[in-house]
């Protein structure tokens, strides 16, 4: 399984579900690598957020709007660059 793989840096999963979560800009360190887990259309399953928080995925919110998959991947990709020019 890709959540089980060896992930340099931090390991993030961005997840609809109603939960303790970080903004994904809050919880990224600048120059940190990172690998974030964004879910298919209809988000992922709570068993799968579960066994990824489980390997070590730290939950996290790209805002307080519902993204489409494609968005949600440029969400954080974007939110990468505009932490690192910090």
């Amino acid at each position: 399984k890709f959540i089980l793989a060896e992930h340099k840096g931090a390991k993030f999963i961005a997840h609809c579900y109603e939960n303790e979560k970080r903004e994904l800009f809050d919880a990224f360190v600048p120059g940190e690598d990172a690998t974030i887990l964004i879910g298919p259309e209809g988000d992922f399953s709570k068993e799968e957020v579960e066994a990824a928080i489980g390997a070590g995925f730290i939950p996290v919110s790209l805002g307080n709007s519902r993204l489409r998959t494609e968005t949600a991947g440029l969400v954080a990709c974007h939110t990468f660059i505009l932490k690192n020019q910090k």
